[in-house]
Formats: C-alpha cells, sequence, structure tokens
C-alpha cells in the first residue's frame, strides 16, 4: 500500500512538473511574430538547424519553412548576417552546410552566412550564439514552438532574441515533433534552472 502511494505521488509530481515546464516555456511564443516588417533591426538572425530529408527520404517541410523565413528576414533589412546552427557530429551528416547551400540557392550571399558546427542542441545554438559569435541580441529563426523554447533559453543566459516564426507544418506531418517538444521543454527548464547546463563545445571567437 505504501508503495503505490508513493508510486501515485511520484507521478503526480512528475506530471506536475512536465505541465510546469511546458506553460513556463509557451509563455516566450509572445516573442515571437509573423511579420518580417515588425521585426528589430538587429546585426545578426540565428537559424536553428533541423535535417533536410526525413528518414523516408521525402522532404522536410520544418527545414523547408525555416530557410524561407531567414530569406524573408534578410530581404527585409532586418539582419545583414545570418548564423546557421546544426548538428555536424557524423561526417555524412553537415546540417549547417546544408543550410548555408539552401540559403544561397536562395538568394543570399554566402559571404553573409555563418556555420555554427556546434549546435547539436538548442541551448548550444542560442549560447554559442553570444559566446561564440559575440550577439547579445538577434532574431531567432524557427517554428514558433521551437523559437518559444529559444528565447527562453537565450532570456536566461543574457542573450535577447525576437522570433521570427517559419510557417508551421500540417498537424499530421508534424504530429512526432509536436510531441518530442513537450518533453524537449522539460529538458530545457531543467538545463536552465537544475543543472545550469552550458554547451558541449565554445571555441574560439568569430567575427560577423
Amino acid at each position: 500500500m505504501l508503495f503505490k502511494k508513493l508510486l501515485l505521488v511520484s507521478i503526480s509530481l512528475l506530471v506536475a512538473f512536465v505541465a510546469y515546464a511546458n506553460l513556463k516555456v509557451i509563455r516566450y511564443q509572445d516573442f515571437s511574430g509573423n511579420v518580417a516588417g515588425e521585426l528589430p533591426t538587429e546585426k545578426a538572425c540565428l537559424v536553428l538547424g533541423t535535417s533536410k530529408y526525413l528518414k523516408s527520404g521525402g522532404e522536410n517541410l520544418f527545414y523547408k519553412f525555416r530557410i524561407e523565413a531567414a530569406r524573408q528576414v534578410y530581404s527585409a533589412g532586418k539582419c545583414s548576417r545570418i548564423v546557421v546552427s546544426g548538428d555536424n557530429r557524423h561526417h555524412d551528416y553537415n546540417e549547417p552546410e546544408e543550410m548555408r547551400k539552401s540559403l544561397v540557392e536562395q538568394g543570399v550571399p554566402v559571404a553573409d552566412i555563418y556555420c555554427d558546427y556546434a549546435g547539436g542542441r538548442t541551448l548550444d545554438s542560442v549560447v554559442r550564439f553570444k559566446h561564440v559569435f559575440g550577439q547579445a541580441s538577434g532574431i531567432v529563426i524557427s517554428q514558433e514552438f521551437h523559437n518559444a523554447r529559444a528565447i527562453y533559453i537565450g532570456k536566461a543566459n543574457g542573450i535577447n532574441l525576437t522570433g521570427f516564426n517559419a510557417r508551421e507544418v500540417g498537424a499530421y506531418s508534424g504530429l512526432r515533433t509536436k510531441v518530442r517538444e513537450v518533453f524537449s521543454r522539460v529538458r530545457a527548464v531543467v538545463d536552465v534552472e537544475v543543472l545550469h547546463s552550458e554547451p558541449r563545445h565554445y571555441g574560439e571567437p568569430i567575427q560577423l
């Protein structure tokens, strides 16, 4: 009987913390918008990485829409530099290089695009934006749910980010990502408020 009570209490506390973390992070959606012309003018924007293709080989719309959004912000004159940050842990998988190529195809000059090869996690991408690329403020580009988490992490680390929301992916296509985001928010709150986590790598400063 005691074990069951302890189990119920533990489950209740876990559910409560999941709810707390999600509500806390979701509030930061208020710092994002969908109109490029309403963004502040910053030196740089930060594009959060994802794979160009799905495991099935199909097009990843999260990727496509983020590239389109980055080109829109740049074309609107809201930033003069773009940092593309993503995973590059394997020899044959390089998100930043893929994003750079796609942005060049969209008409962004290659000289204005900088690759962050150590953005394996959102926390790494955001904190490195300040400590490696020297930006204490900027525009973060991803889907709205992802922007909220990045902005939360940024503000906790003294980085003033404004989000520009890339187009959302249809409910069916993005369902798995949305479910995973519930637990990503929990991890973000644990990283920020409990563990005070830092990026896996820093490296030499890069002048934009």
